[in-house]
């Protein structure tokens, strides 16, 4: 599939900070508008900050109604939801996305529960960015927000780990898709889960027991979509947890056991996810891997 891109930012493109799910308000956001404004960029909060329905960021008719405005506005260049949680699901099926067939759709930035948004754009053929919350800043390193800055405004980065897993010396240029383990599979069945054969998947998972991880894997795979991948990249599996008589595998051999019939190198630790240092990923975008004996190194 040939993803449609958003252009890249430039000082002055204005930036939207709304909800899709849970609630936040303008305190909490400072911060982040705080560091768009030092980029040299414009930024607004959807009327949904402030709003609180019980844990959501207003009702599902005001979420749905903030977050049409904002993409049906050409002058809003990027929204960036303000927190995950849950209740995107809410809004899905009622969003009408023909606005981002306009010449620069705009660019949506999230995870975790956003991954309701990410399949949806990329299975209608629209790349989006996998990054942490506006919520989140403070606990961000340098380092991930200089990856956030980098891949909204188009500069070259690159990362490198370490070939733990003794993975075959290859090189992969292929489309990355993916999210949240829980979102995706939460998707199966549906017209939102993206397109998965010939591209690099990733998943990250927190805060789940160990055998829904494996019941969601093997759900992926009964469904086909582990099928075909060119690679399986995963970040963080943050906080797993056990019954008192323990599962017998944790997160990295359940994920090895269920991929151990496919050819392609699944790559574990890559620095996204519920974690402190959090790199950005641009999903529907080409994402070129070198993997040699000892490192790993990516190139968006």
């Amino acid at each position: 599939m040939n993803y449609k891109s958003a252009s890249y930012l430039k000082k002055g493109d204005h930036v939207r900070i709304l909800c899709t799910a849970r609630s936040a308000d303008e305190r909490q956001l400072q911060p982040a508008q705080k560091l768009l404004k030092s980029w040299g960029l414009q930024v607004s909060f959807g009327t949904t900050i402030g709003k609180k329905e019980h844990q959501f960021g207003g009702t599902k008719e005001e979420r749905l109604a903030d977050f049409q405005q904002a993409i049906d506005d050409p002058e809003i260049k990027a929204i960036w939801i303000a927190r995950g949680g849950y209740g995107t699901i809410q809004l899905i099926d009622a969003i009408d996305f023909s606005a981002l067939a306009k010449a620069k759709p705009t660019t949506i930035i999230g995870y975790s529960d956003v991954t309701l948004l990410h399949g949806k754009l990329q299975s209608l053929g629209f790349s989006s960015v996998h990054s942490f919350m506006p919520l989140e800043l403070k606990d961000k390193p340098e380092k991930s927000v200089e990856s956030l800055r980098r891949t909204l405004f188009g500069e070259s980065q690159s990362l490198s780990i370490q070939n733990t897993f003794s993975l075959t010396s290859q090189v992969i240029t292929a489309p990355i898709v993916g999210g949240n383990l829980s979102i995706l599979y939460s998707l199966l069945g549906s017209d939102s889960f993206p397109e998965t054969e010939d591209h690099i998947l990733f998943i990250e998972e927190i805060d789940e027991y160990l055998y829904h991880i494996e019941r969601m894997m093997y759900s992926l795979k009964r469904a086909g979509k582990l099928k075909g991948l060119k690679a399986l990249l995963v970040g963080g599996m943050t906080d797993m947890n056990d019954h008192e008589i323990a599962f017998g595998k944790n997160a990295e051999e359940i994920i090895l056991s269920l991929t151990a019939g496919y050819d392609y190198p699944v790559i574990f630790n890559f620095p996204a996810g519920h974690i402190k240092d959090h790199r950005t990923l641009q999903l529907g975008k080409e994402m070129h891997l070198e993997i040699t004996p000892k490192i790993i190194n990516f190139t968006p």
